[in-house]
């Protein structure tokens, strides 16, 4: 084999180690006919998925929104790409990285219903979108909508394009327990003028982890003659959708979260309309029309966090996407359904299954955010995370496929002690 043919593929070998490496890969023929539903039940089974992981003791992680904790097979092909980048050098710099990116482009491509012609990588979600906050032609008087709900990095762009272009920001409020989706659909709607440009939508609000209708979202504001460009940072990874099925025309994900792979990777999907519209963040040689690499000029990145897209993704189709959302959805309820009644908690997240999936949020009556959170962690050994703004007050709970049952038992019953 020529040297640069074994360069392009010798990423290939970490493919077999999501497969090779895993506590559970031995239990897939066995479960391979059981219903994700069923399976999401099953805590010797996810017992099993939890030896994948390496955990501090110390405490019960329960803030795995930030950052997903990478399972150990995935983290030996880092070290492996890493080895192999550092063996090659500049050499590998200069001749094949840049196939191998396009192939982790195809793969993340692949994983959400387009192909890589839509998609670049980036570092997350913040540069993604930002990347078309800032890339727009905006003239003054130009409008944006977005919520209040949304996440601050997206908020602090449209307000700086503001005082730099003179456009109006609109922002709304997403309700933490709407009656329909025609609520919300309705609550876009009235902020919406002949001068909007671009409407921001979360399609999972990251304080609250409610699942808003996207599609319904984009079908409203397209009928405007209004782009829509959806922060998804916690959704790849986290619960099944095909991209085409919302009918954006942004979307931005953080894969380091729920998709577990290293820290500092993201995707940006731009439809095929709208590729010549957006200037890129870095100045980039011309290509030719519908090039979505003109946007994606990144200058020297630790690139084996790129190349480990693809061992993540092997080991997420591994486990199984309906199975993760499953379980991960089984959780959130496992844990909310026995609070949302008790007297003096609060949950912030919507009870429908559709509207939520893994992430919910919970506050106690009359207990700062911060303070319930210091406690969780100083009396309990429970990590998570305090939210206090919009009209979201409590903690991010964000449990992952390796959190017990046990384990929610106990923060079930710390949340009712604080109460009481």
């Amino acid at each position: 084999m020529k040297k640069r043919d074994f360069l392009k593929n010798i990423s290939l070998a970490a493919l077999g180690a999501p497969f090779l490496g895993s506590a559970f890969a031995s239990s897939l023929n066995e479960i391979s006919q059981v219903p994700a539903e069923k399976l999401a039940l099953s805590d010797d089974f996810w017992s099993e998925v939890r030896k994948d992981y390496k955990l501090k003791p110390d405490y019960i992680n329960l803030e795995s929104g930030y950052y997903n904790i990478i399972p150990t097979p995935t983290l030996n092909a880092l070290h492996k790409n890493i080895d192999m980048v550092n063996y090659e050098g500049s050499y590998y710099m200069r001749t094949v990285q840049w196939e191998n990116k396009k192939r982790m482009s195809e793969k993340l491509g692949n994983l959400i219903g387009t192909s890589a012609k839509n998609v670049i990588i980036t570092r997350n979600t913040t540069e993604s979108l930002n990347m078309v906050i800032t890339g727009m032609s905006w003239e003054a008087g130009d409008e944006a909508v977005y919520a209040l709900q949304d996440y601050g990095a997206m908020k602090l762009m449209f307000e700086q394009v503001a005082e730099r272009y003179g456009t109006i920001n609109k922002v709304i409020s997403v309700p933490n327990h709407p009656n329909s989706d025609e609520e919300i659909v309705a609550r876009y709607e009235e902020a919406i003028t002949p001068r909007t440009k671009l409407l921001m939508v979360c399609h999972m609000i990251n304080i609250t982890g409610q699942i808003l209708p996207i599609k319904k979202i984009c079908q409203m504001a397209h009928s405007k003659g209004v782009k829509v460009m959806v922060d998804g940072a916690h959704c790849v990874g986290h619960f099944e959708f095909n991209i085409k099925d919302l009918e954006c025309d942004f979307y931005g994900s953080s894969l380091h979260k729920w998709l577990a792979v290293p820290l500092g990777t993201g995707l940006l999907y731009v439809a095929d309309e709208h590729i010549d519209s957006i200037w890129p963040l870095f100045a980039e040689d011309k290509r030719e029309a519908g090039d979505i690499s003109r946007l994606n000029h990144t200058g020297t990145i630790p690139l084996y966090h790129d190349l480990t897209i693809e061992s993540a993704i092997d080991y997420y189709n591994m486990l199984g996407g309906a199975r993760k959302e499953a379980r991960l959805r089984y959780l959130q309820e496992y844990w909310t359904n026995k609070v949302r009644d008790y007297k003096g908690i609060i949950v912030n997240t919507p009870m429908e299954s559709q509207r939520a999936c893994g992430i919910a949020n919970v506050g106690i009556d009359g207990m700062e955010p911060d303070v319930l959170a210091k406690k969780l962690l100083d009396h309990y050994k429970i990590f998570t995370v305090a939210i206090k703004y919009a009209n979201v007050h409590g903690c991010r709970i964000t449990p992952n496929v390796f959190t017990t049952t046990a384990e929610l038992d106990i923060f079930v019953n710390a949340l009712k002690e604080m109460a009481a």
